[in-house]
């Protein structure tokens, strides 16, 4: 028998003999007076001759992170997963039912504690028990050192395990609540209409993914967990609806990656009468209000970097930089714009080019390669091919190119925007542009959506959309290096 199995074996006999007890063993609740916090924000500052001059009595209750026993005098250390306090046991000042309690203890359980409040003579706050409640037990042995969990794996797997043993997790997890809050408070302040739109959709659209396939029994019919809400919240501003949000799960059957989870947090919002260059200033506020009010300041340090907003850069512009610099030959527009030209000039670099690609879509991939790992510092990407960008206006002298921008902070993108596309005709062509790219085995290609289409002919006014990744956002803002970190749940490979 392990060491482990022989834990488990003391634990399971320890709760048996609190059952004999005669207590509940699993109680259907306790009422407490104070949190652990509490006591600690209200009284942790006040001196011994305060406390015992105030007799502070309480009740609270907590998890069991430390058991230590000097002779008749027998201390517990509780949390409530902020905050920790001592508590003083001793046989004589409690009933001896409940001192009989305490013997039967592990590390992890749960329990409630009656007492007042005093300073050891190392002037620790303490609760001096004078009863004492079993809550629950903790069959399973924690990790020995409770204030470390390094294993990721475990980490990600027990998020549970994780949140007990790691209070920066915890952390992570109360910022990432209060980064939502911003966001909805900056929206809901600017007159955005909160929305939900569907999460099964009979056409995967608004974004260039391969979506999760499901079927619907009573239907008799697939249905793909949708890769954005776009196509349904601008079906809304045809509806009238001039200002609208949605902040919730978007599914892309894609790769797993620090950057990358199946199953990921967007806010997709869109405004009628506005362009993207109104978004990106909006984006600019944004970031800049959710950081002073969750974070305390708009800089921020990530990894190694200090982040102060903001720049800006066109597409192209940084393809072509990116790639002269690397050739150490000068790359104009004009030969991102030629077909042969930047296919030779991928090769050179060796960015894959597939043949059906047309040029804008082969630099942005250049773009990508070279460029996006490098914008550390929160820089919007502007100007995108129209290749790459089927539901974007156009730029009116440049029909190769849509008003869209990307904002890139820590090295990846973190918010998507443009003008959007209003022409029922022209949505169409770029959708049967995008089957074309289906039918040469592009299964991330746009399919065609007949109902959207007929959507945009009722009258699309003027807008302009933004999808914001929360997940990466929460990533920047808590300096958390992977999104798994700020996921509380992260999809994991299956284990044998």
């Amino acid at each position: 028998m392990t060491s482990q199995d022989e834990q488990i074996q003391q634990r399971r006999s320890n709760l048996d003999e609190l059952a004999k007890l005669g207590i509940e063993v699993y109680p259907r609740t306790f009422e407490r007076r104070h949190t652990i916090s509490d006591l600690v924000d209200a009284y942790g500052q006040r001196t011994h001759d305060e406390l015992e001059a105030d007799r502070v009595e309480t009740v609270t209750s907590g998890r069991i992170l430390a058991i230590r026993a000097f002779g008749k005098a027998n201390f517990l250390v509780l949390s409530d997963g902020r905050a920790k306090i001592q508590v003083y046991i001793r046989q004589d000042s409690m009933p001896e039912r409940d001192f009989r309690i305490y013997k039967l203890l592990d590390f992890g359980d749960w329990v409630g504690v009656a007492g007042r409040l005093f300073r050891t003579k190392t002037n620790e706050l303490t609760i001096w028990a004078s009863r004492l409640h079993f809550l629950a037990k903790c069959l399973l042995p924690l990790p020995e050192k409770w204030h470390g969990l390094t294993d990721v794996e475990i980490r990600y797997r027990q998020r549970y395990l994780d949140l007990v043993v790691n209070p920066d997790s915890r952390r992570v997890f109360e910022m990432r609540s209060r980064i939502i809050a911003a966001i909805r408070e900056f929206m809901t302040a600017r007159a955005y209409l909160e929305v939900e739109t569907p999460m099964m959709q009979p056409i995967p659209g608004g974004a260039l993914a391969r979506p999760f396939v499901t079927h619907h029994n009573a239907l008799d019919m697939d249905l793909y967990l949708r890769i954005a809400p776009e196509l349904y919240l601008k079906r809304l501003t045809v509806g009238g609806l001039e200002k609208v949000f949605e902040i919730n799960r978007n599914f892309r059957n894609e790769g797993i990656s620090t950057q990358h989870n199946p199953e990921f947090t967007m806010m997709e919002f869109y405004e009628a009468y506005a362009d993207y260059q109104a978004l990106m200033t909006m984006t600019e506020e944004m970031i800049v209000t959710v950081a002073r009010q969750v974070v305390g300041s708009d800089q921020v340090t990530f990894g190694d970097h200090r982040l102060s907003l903001a720049l800006r850069v066109s597409l192209r512009e940084a393809a072509r930089e990116a790639a002269s610099k690397r050739l150490q030959r000068e790359i104009t527009d004009a030969d991102l714009r030629d077909r042969a030209k930047v296919s030779a000039i991928a090769r050179e670099l060796g960015v894959d080019a597939d043949p059906g690609h047309g040029a804008g879509k082969i630099t942005t991939a250049i773009f990508e390669r070279l460029c996006e790992d490098r914008l550390i510092q929160p820089t919007f990407v502007y100007d995108f091919p129209t290749e790459v960008s089927p539901l974007s206006k156009q730029k009116p002298d440049d029909p190769d190119t849509v008003e869209r921008f990307e904002l890139y902070i820590g090295g990846f993108e973190v918010a998507n925007a443009f003008s959007e596309l209003n022409d029922p005709v022209e949505q169409r062509r770029r959708f049967e542009a995008q089957l074309k790219n289906r039918a040469r085995g592009d299964l991330a290609a746009h399919e065609m959506d007949e109902d959207y289409v007929r959507a945009l002919e009722y009258g699309l006014p003027p807008a302009g959309g933004e999808g914001v990744g929360i997940d990466r956002l929460v990533m920047i803002l808590t300096n958390s290096a992977s999104i798994r970190d700020v996921i509380l749940f992260p999809l994991m490979r299956k284990r044998d």
